[in-house]
């Protein structure tokens, strides 16, 4: 059985909200990571000790260009002197209207971003990964890749891609020591959403609707995602661990 993996973890939009809070349990796990995000900022790390800031670091990168892409992960070894043993797919975009109207630009941009962005990191993160022997990719999907809701046609269809593309990968690169688990959270209180998240009537409408009484924050997601990354063996693969209270399930 392999030994927890040591090395270098590349997350998308590592800078804020969800993808920040998995930078920095990362980074608290004893990973070194590199935060990509379209400003190219850090993660506000006010929350770590000093060797787990040293080992965050942040590169600009434009997820839907794959130019950029290329780059990001071109420069990704020299950062620290390690091997990429890991990707965690999470930034995306969420734009929602009534499907009957909804701009099939606006479907392509949700699609681009949420999956097609999703496998192009994954196809450029390969070869590191594949060269490592033993990596992991997480990507970060929704308990909406079950669900109908309404006016979230494109979010909803692009979350189910996350969790297709998910099980091909491992289905294909199991035999190149790389598991692909996709992590589906429910309601998640970020820095990006915490005002509307505690707006009262949601609030009130969360509290009732999900089973263990209200959203989770980041720093689960962030958790769950540091946990698998400290996981040995690599018999868990191609699943979706949904992290929603129970609210997907509950009648």
């Amino acid at each position: 059985m392999p030994e927890f993996k040591q090395g270098t973890v590349v997350v998308t939009g590592g800078s804020r909200g969800i993808g920040a809070s998995i930078s920095l349990e990362l980074a608290r796990a004893g990973l070194h990571v590199a935060c990509l995000s379209r400003s190219g900022e850090l993660p506000d790390a006010g929350g770590l000790d000093t060797a787990a800031r040293a080992r965050l670091t942040a590169l600009r990168c434009d997820i839907t260009d794959a130019a950029s892409v290329q780059a990001a992960f071109a420069a990704v070894p020299a950062l620290f002197g390690l091997q990429v043993v890991g990707l965690v797919n999470n930034a995306g975009i969420h734009l929602q209207g009534p499907s009957a109207s909804f701009p099939i630009a606006d479907f392509d941009r949700v699609m681009q971003t949420n999956a097609a962005s999703l496998l192009l990191a994954s196809q450029v993160a390969y070869p590191y990964l594949r060269e490592a022997g033993s990596a992991l990719i997480v990507n970060i999907g929704s308990f909406y890749d079950k669900l109908g809701v309404r006016g979230n046609v494109a979010y909803c269809a692009s979350k189910a891609a996350v969790g297709a593309i998910s099980r091909c990968l491992a289905v294909e690169w199991a035999r190149d020591g790389i598991q692909v688990v996709n992590i589906a959270p429910g309601y998640i209180e970020t820095d990006l959403n915490r005002e509307e998240m505690n707006e009262g009537a949601l609030q009130a409408f969360l509290k009732k609707r999900i089973p263990t009484g209200g959203p989770a924050q980041s720093a689960d997601i962030g958790r769950l995602s540091a946990m698998l990354f400290r996981l040995p063996g690599r018999f868990l693969t191609g699943e979706t661990i949904y992290i929603d209270g129970g609210q997907g399930m509950a009648l």
